[in-house]
């Protein structure tokens, strides 16, 4: 392989990078240097044309003024739908989460077109924000253990036919529905409110896109002890009643 066979991209970090959610690009990155592998990170600010020749594509969350800025921003560049088209995985989080799908409710109260990569459309809550940790059982499908995580957000996501849950939450409020569900797949698609950056909580989420993008079934084992502590530590805090 060569030095640069896997190509991170994180998208608009200028706009989208609330609680941390770079330090899921880092974790791709050191996570695919644990195996070896050579990686080549990309950065794209709101103002560059998003590449499409990809293998794994990083969205955080951002404050509402910011997310219709990189909602109408994305739909010019056609970048991301393009390499979603190529078969790119993409993973979201929270207002990144929301661009991928239908539409959502912008700053200013309206409607905002986003990109229809996922069949999900978002709205806002009315009651209290969704605030806190999260842990959740992650689709039996994808192979992952428990999921932690952070939320905060107003949004209330529902979820299409063309979509499953990422997860069930057991503590947490997940997408707001009231149904348990928690973020939004399809193929290589994924959507997620988790903040923590939820990689670091959950190395194997990083893990499993590595695999998809390398179309392997696993990867040689890397040293998970911080994760761990990590995982332990959190995890008992949220299971902790109040």
């Amino acid at each position: 392989m060569s030095e640069s066979s896997l190509r991170v991209v994180w998208v608009y970090p200028d706009l989208l990078s609330t609680y941390g959610d770079r330090g899921n690009a880092l974790v791709v990155e050191r996570r695919a240097r644990q195996r070896g592998l050579g990686v080549q990170r990309i950065d794209v600010r709101s103002d560059q044309s998003v590449p499409t020749s990809g293998d794994i594509y990083l969205i955080g969350g951002g404050e509402d003024r910011p997310q219709r800025l990189a909602a109408e921003r994305l739909r010019n560049d056609g970048g991301l739908v393009r390499a979603a088209e190529n078969g790119a995985i993409i993973f979201s989080v929270c207002a990144g989460f929301q661009i991928l799908g239908h539409e959502f409710v912008n700053d200013l109260g309206e409607r905002e077109a986003g990109l229809g990569l996922l069949d999900v459309w978002t709205a806002r809550g009315e009651g209290a924000r969704c605030v806190g940790d999260v842990l959740a059982e992650v689709d039996p499908q994808l192979n992952l253990p428990q999921l932690t995580g952070f939320e905060n957000h107003q949004g209330v996501t529902h979820l299409g036919e063309g979509v499953k849950p990422f997860a069930t939450v057991q503590v947490g409020r997940g997408n707001g529905t009231g149904d348990g569900t928690e973020g939004a797949w399809r193929d290589t698609v994924f959507g997620t409110y988790l903040h923590g950056p939820v990689m670091a909580r959950n190395p194997g989420v990083a893990d499993m896109l590595i695999k998809l993008a390398l179309d392997v079934n696993a990867l040689p084992p890397a040293d998970t002890t911080w994760y761990d502590a990590l995982r332990t530590e959190r995890i008992a805090a949220a299971a902790r009643p109040a």
